[in-house]
């Protein structure tokens, strides 16, 4: 587990870095010009960003797919924690931490949106779901003990087969899940955010296969799941 410093969150705390994230992060692997092509920026800027994530921990290149033409960034393979209340004394960080965490709250928003306007089959628009729920009264420590249980039960649907998604050129975009931006999960910010894709799992923690013997079967198939989580307390 790292947890992010004063430094390394200024070196995050950029819109565009953060959507560089968050592409490898949904995507997989890969270089400078298919980021710059997705993000609609040119590749010049893009490398500069990559290579300035990678001086803070947050990416590194992939030796088995670079070559001397072009260079691949992958998330390393460890869990990245973010505690805010580490940074309330530092006016120039507590700038960044909130850089952080507007987009940060502007990405799950679009994500929401990006799945309405998505045409999914009834079993899918059965199963999703977008709750909350707002007569809670708790204490700091419970609602601590809330998030980790919630945390808990994610992990159970969570498999190490889903951590090496292929990427867009090797295909099968239906069973991805890459670990998070930056190891087994994606930021996590104490306090509760967690953002974590993750495949359909049976309630052993082990993925269900998905038979491929037709339409039904193509329908109810394991496709990425988001799943955001905010927990916050609220003045009267």
């Amino acid at each position: 587990m790292r947890r992010i410093d004063a430094r390394s969150l200024r070196g995050l705390a950029h819109p565009l870095r953060m959507r560089i994230l968050e592409a490898i992060e949904l995507d997989g692997p890969a270089t400078s010009s298919t980021l710059a092509a997705r993000l609609g920026e040119n590749t010049g800027t893009i490398s500069w960003h990559l290579r300035l994530l990678a001086e803070h921990d947050y990416l590194e290149e992939d030796p088995d797919r670079g070559t001397k033409r072009e260079r691949w960034w992958r998330l390393p393979h460890r869990q990245t924690v973010l505690d805010p209340s580490e940074f309330l004394d530092d006016p120039e960080t507590r700038r960044a931490l909130d850089v952080y965490l507007r987009d940060l709250v502007d990405r799950y928003y679009t994500r929401v949106r990006t799945y309405l306007d998505e045409d999914w089959p009834a079993e899918w628009q059965q199963a999703a779901g977008l709750s909350d729920w707002r007569n809670l009264h708790l204490t700091p420590a419970q609602l601590t003990t809330l998030n980790e249980e919630l945390a808990a039960v994610i992990d159970r649907y969570t498999t190490p087969e889903t951590t090496n998604p292929p990427t867009p050129e090797q295909g099968d975009r239906s069973e991805r899940a890459e670990p998070g931006a930056l190891g087994e999960r994606r930021d996590r910010v104490e306090r509760g955010d967690r953002t974590e894709p993750t495949d359909l799992t049976s309630q052993t923690g082990r993925a269900e296969p998905a038979e491929d013997t037709g339409a039904a079967a193509q329908a109810g198939r394991a496709e990425r799941v988001i799943v955001q989580v905010q927990a916050f307390p609220r003045r009267r």
